[in-house]
């Protein structure tokens, strides 16, 4: 089934800004994928970073999705959606930078939806959602979005 930004729109209730193209179907990837001030990493590439303690506790992602960020101003949320029964979430996670907000768990395609940025799907996997930082000088600070 092909998922337009339209169609998880409506499965969710999230408006998305006009200037966005409704028709688009949503790119499915594997990798890294950067949206705004979050970055989407697999697991595998920084699991030597990550920790994912064994009380953690995963929570079921439900249809209208699980808001994993609100930009400083309290803007626009990043949310991750999945269809019922394929993804889980979870905060309790250590990581050696300091970045990771948490981390999810997906046996189908899962998205990140941003009302300004759109949309980007995550194939199944196990992935990392990290906070985004820039250098600026000799200086580095959280991307704000």
């Amino acid at each position: 089934m092909t998922v337009t930004l339209a169609s998880l729109s409506q499965q969710t209730g999230l408006a998305v800004l006009d200037h966005l193209e409704q028709s688009v179907t949503i790119p499915v990837v594997d990798g890294l994928q950067a949206q705004g001030d979050l970055i989407v990493i697999p697991l595998s590439v920084i699991a030597s970073s990550i920790r994912i303690w064994s009380d953690t506790k995963w929570t079921d992602v439900p249809p209208e999705g699980v808001e994993l960020l609100r930009s400083e101003a309290g803007g626009n949320p990043h949310t991750l959606v999945a269809d019922p029964g394929t993804c889980r979430w979870a905060t309790n996670v250590a990581d050696s930078d300091r970045l990771a907000i948490g981390v999810f768990t997906t046996s189908a395609v899962a998205y990140l939806l941003h009302p300004e940025h759109g949309a980007t799907g995550c194939t199944p996997g196990t992935y990392v959602i990290r906070r985004q930082r820039e250098q600026e000088g000799r200086r580095a600070r959280l991307v704000a979005d």
